[in-house]
């Protein structure tokens, strides 16, 4: 089920708690005091002042300019000093400045401070432990930096601080236990957006004045202490995006302060009925884990709540009339309601037109059933919606900005705040409503794959601002409106596969052959010379005058031409021919097209000897193509697989533009019908003689001791697999993802270089965007797909990156993602993490074990001795490690990667010799 999840609820979520909970905290602003009755000035200060300002190495707004001999310290610009402490530094503020340096030891000299924020800033390297001997603070802000390194256990010293904010930084480690001695004085403990791991620590527990805790976004492990309830000011609890386990303390639900509490993505598995009595909860939200059990329907005493989400889990609804809708009719304040991804049956109760609040709601993959109640148009105040079908009545919804799914009613003009409108993949039948060109502020429009006829409105013309449109695959007719070339917005245009005729537009989006799709329309013509189209009626006339006005006025010269002309033809025509035999046909996109006959003769009939991979989309046969006998690999689309066609398509548009030679190259394609008249579609590519990487890596008992590859081929074959990816995404454009990296994928040649291929679920990105929304949800492989991919229907370059990292860590363990020792949450990623550096060994596919062992006993002659070998394995392995971190921001990206694997192989090679 979680590959299939699609939550903005998160994102929501972390804006409108994260962001205001833990920054209001900390805008205390530049505070100089008046240059009059300043006291003398402190020696030890002003050193230390000085010694700070030595580690910045930039100052964009100047901020250092102040600090100099001209003004007292006092005066300095984020310095602030106390009279009655005979001119101390009492304050030190520099937010939000820009800064780059590090963060001077010094600091620790400014020994009467309370306040230090160097939050919003670039300081790097990592917090001195000489924070520690400043006994008098109280409030420390660090967040939005690059700090690293472990938080100090220094900080246990400064046994008044009540406010510690270190968010958004690079820290790694455990909370250090001796911050315990904080507990009778810390109220807000802001650590999230880090990769800090360990537990929760239980002295929490014991924080009698704790009111704010933020761990969100780390690596933080094990069950939630049930002592986290005991303090009594604790309002807000934000422990989303961990590895948490076990129950959700029933505790909680009791606690008499207790409003927001946030425990989204992690891995709990119980929901506590008790939770009616949180009375004071105003935010609640556990999407994305594996709870089980009922939703208790009697929540309608939680009055202050505001926000509710617990999609993506196993939960069920009490009875078939979702009482949990009715019930919340009490809570006026509820603004997101978020219960899809769930077990929840029945229908939707009229009720649910009393939560007039709500400008979020999501119902959608459950087992509901039944007619959307017509009340739903009283929830005016919607943004986004994710039910199934559409009321017609839901125009009335005017606020509403994005919209999933359903039928297609007239209204839907009315919704006049739009900004993303999907609809593909249904059979929706009828023209396209004329009063879309209502929505102004639409930027992406997919309509594909229904049974739209007609001509595109003209009404249309008013959506400026739509950057994708996609109407492809439906029977629209008439000519391509000229004013799709006047959307200065619009990067991706796909009307293929219609029944539009006439002439095709030259300016605007039309201008980039590879932004535009529109093949499968036979009656078009014109356009830019690129696309291959025969000349319009009107240009093919222009040109027969302009011909007999020539030949009228310079005959001589144009028999001459002609002459030369013919004889060139000739000449190119002789030499092209045995090559074009095999591949001459009609165009599809920009790729020759072969028919049905020559495939079949190829490949003896298709015959089952022949067959050498199978797909979720396709077989693969391999042929001798032609007069050239052409070795080829024959793709065959299972066209009865629900995205099989939309698979063809993406294959050829991606490959249509690229060339790379750690990319398969595409030959020719096939768009027939077979012997019986059943469509078929197939792609033809040169054949990989020495099969996919994965059969090396998993041969089958016939195969077994004599597919063998070693280290450095492995080596050779990782980065030539990531030269092809970041040829991908940084020197394609647009920008390409490619979706299903895997070692089935990963084709070798004779040679053993490796080729990536199928990209039948590639997607495109926008130049402005580094993630781009698949219009059927993001697919892939179980196991090799980014664990984000389920809590969206966005690829991203970091998603490629993920699946890179997994077969890295494939290649070296022969182990696959879906190993049956890989359950209960335990992945390869940990497998081969908590093996390094010391248990390397224990992890090694078996050839590579015995290559290192072969090694060692060689050692004395080629200095290849087991430690180098192992070191290697180990580097490899930490860059597999790095690019599949669970949090996308975490992983390294292709350019590293390549780094990395290149300086690997450099120093192997180079103690070989």
């Amino acid at each position: 089920m979680m590959a299939a999840l699609n939550f903005p609820f998160l994102a929501i979520v972390s804006l409108f708690l994260v962001i205001p909970i833990c920054l209001n905290h900390l805008a205390l602003g530049f505070q100089t005091p008046l240059a009059t009755a300043l006291p003398p000035q402190n020696e030890t200060d002003k050193l230390a002042l000085l010694a700070f300002k030595d580690k910045i190495l930039e100052d964009p707004f100047g901020v250092m300019s102040s600090w100099n001999e001209s003004l007292h310290f006092c005066n300095w610009r984020g310095v602030s000093c106390s009279h009655r402490h005979k001119g101390r530094v009492t304050n030190l503020n520099l937010t939000g400045q820009k800064l780059v340096g590090l963060i001077s030891p010094h600091i620790g000299n400014l020994s009467f401070i309370r306040q230090i924020n160097l939050g919003h800033n670039y300081f790097k390297g990592e917090i001195p432990q000489e924070i520690g001997q400043l006994f008098r603070l109280r409030f420390l802000s660090l967040s939005f930096n690059v700090l690293q390194g472990k938080i100090p256990s220094n900080l246990a010293f400064c046994s008044r601080l009540q406010d510690v904010y270190f968010s958004e930084n690079s820290l790694i480690g455990e909370i250090p236990t001796e911050l315990r001695n904080l507990s009778k004085s810390v109220r807000r403990i802001c650590f999230f957006g880090n990769h800090l791991i360990g537990s929760i620590p239980q002295w929490l527990g014991n924080a009698s004045s704790l009111e704010i805790l933020a761990l969100k976004s780390n690596n933080i492990h094990g069950s939630i202490p049930v002592e986290l309830v005991r303090p009594p000011k604790l309002d807000i609890l934000l422990l989303s995006t961990n590895n948490l386990s076990g129950r959700v303390p029933v505790s909680f639900f009791n606690s008499s302060s207790l409003t927001v509490l946030s425990l989204a993505v992690n891995q709990l598995q119980e929901l506590p009925t008790s939770l009616q009595n949180a009375s004071l909860l105003r935010t609640f939200a556990v999407t994305a884990n594996n709870l089980g059990g009922v939703i208790p329907s009697n929540l309608g005493g939680l009055r202050n709540l505001t926000s509710f989400g617990v999609s993506g889990n196993w939960l069920e609804s009490k009875d078939e009339g979702l009482g949990i809708l009715t019930s919340l009719a009490n809570c006026t304040n509820l603004r997101i309601l978020d219960l899809g991804f769930n077990r929840l049956k029945g229908k939707i109760p009229e009720g649910i037109g009393n939560l007039i609040g709500l400008t979020y709601l999501q119902l959608d993959t459950n087992y509901l059933r039944g007619e959307i109640p017509s009340s739903i148009v009283k929830l005016e105040k919607l943004s986004i919606l994710a039910l199934g079908t559409i009321p017609i009545t839901l125009g009335n919804c005017s606020q509403l900005l994005d919209l999933y799914l359903g039928q297609l009613p007239l209204e839907v003009g009315n919704m006049t705040n739009l900004v993303g409108f999907e609809v593909s993949q249904n059979r929706l039948s009828g023209k396209i409503p004329s009063t879309l060109g209502n929505c102004l502020m639409l930027e992406d429009l997919w309509m594909e794959e229904n049974l739209l006829e007609g001509d595109i409105p003209p009404s249309l013309s008013l959506l400026k601002s739509l950057v994708h449109l996609d109407l492809s695959r439906n029977n629209l007719s008439g000519q391509i409106p000229k004013f799709l070339q006047n959307f200065t917005l619009l990067q991706n245009l796909n009307l293929s596969f219609n029944r539009l005729e006439g002439e095709v537009p030259q300016g605007g989006v039309f201008k980039n052959a590879s932004a535009i799709s529109i093949a499968g329309n036979q009656k078009l013509c014109g356009g830019i010379q690129k696309l291959g189209l025969p000349l319009c009626k009107a240009q093919d006339l222009k040109k027969k005058v302009l011909s007999k006005t020539l030949k009228v006025v310079i005959p001589i010269i144009i028999f001459s031409l002609s002459i030369i002309i013919t004889s060139l033809a000739f000449c190119c025509w002789k030499r092209r021919s045995k090559r074009r035999a095999s591949t001459m046909m009609l165009e599809l996109g920009q790729f020759p097209k072969i028919s049905y006959a020559e495939l079949s003769q190829a490949t003896n009939e298709f015959s089952p000897s022949n067959l050498i991979g199978e797909g979720s989309f396709g077989s693969v046969y391999k042929g001798i193509l032609g007069q050239d006998q052409m070795s080829v690999a024959v793709k065959v689309l299972n066209l009865k697989q629900k995205g099989a066609s939309k698979s063809f398509m993406a294959e050829c548009e991606v490959l249509k533009n690229i060339r790379h030679r750690n990319l398969v190259k595409i030959i020719t394609v096939c768009s027939s019908i077979d012997f019986k008249g059943i469509d078929f579609k197939a792609l033809v590519y040169k054949l990989m003689h020495n099969g996919s990487l994965e059969m090396w890596l998993h041969p089958n008992e016939d195969q077994a001791g004599e597919h063998s590859l070693n280290l450095i081929q492995r080596l050779n074959i990782a980065i030539e697999v990531a030269f092809a990816i970041e040829y991908l995404h940084d020197h394609c454009q647009p920008s390409i993802v490619h979706g299903d990296l895997k070692p089935s994928n990963v084709l070798l040649d004779e040679d053993f270089v490796a080729h990536v291929g199928d990209f039948g679920l590639a997607r495109f990105l926008s130049i402005s965007n580094r993630q781009q929304s698949s219009s059927i949800g993001v697919k892939g492989t179980i196991g090799y797909i980014a664990p984000e991919y389920g809590l969206s229907n966005k690829t991203s370059k970091l998603g490629d990156a993920y699946s890179f990292g997994i077969l890295l860590l494939e290649m070296i363990t022969g182990k696959r993602p879906t190993d049956s020792l890989f359950q209960d949450n335990f992945t390869i990623h940990q497998f081969v993490k908590t093996a390094l550096p010391e248990r390397v060994m224990d992890i090694l596919e078996p050839s590579l074990l015995q290559e290192v062992q072969d090694d060692a006993h060689s050692g004395a002659r080629n200095r290849g001795t087991k430690v180098c070998m192992l070191e290697r394995l180990v580097a490899v392995a930490r860059v597999g490690v790095l690019c599949s971190m669970a949090s996308p921001n975490e992983r390294m990206e292709m350019k590293e990667a390549i780094a990395e694997l290149r300086a690997i192989k450099d120093k192997f090679v180079g103690r070989r010799i």
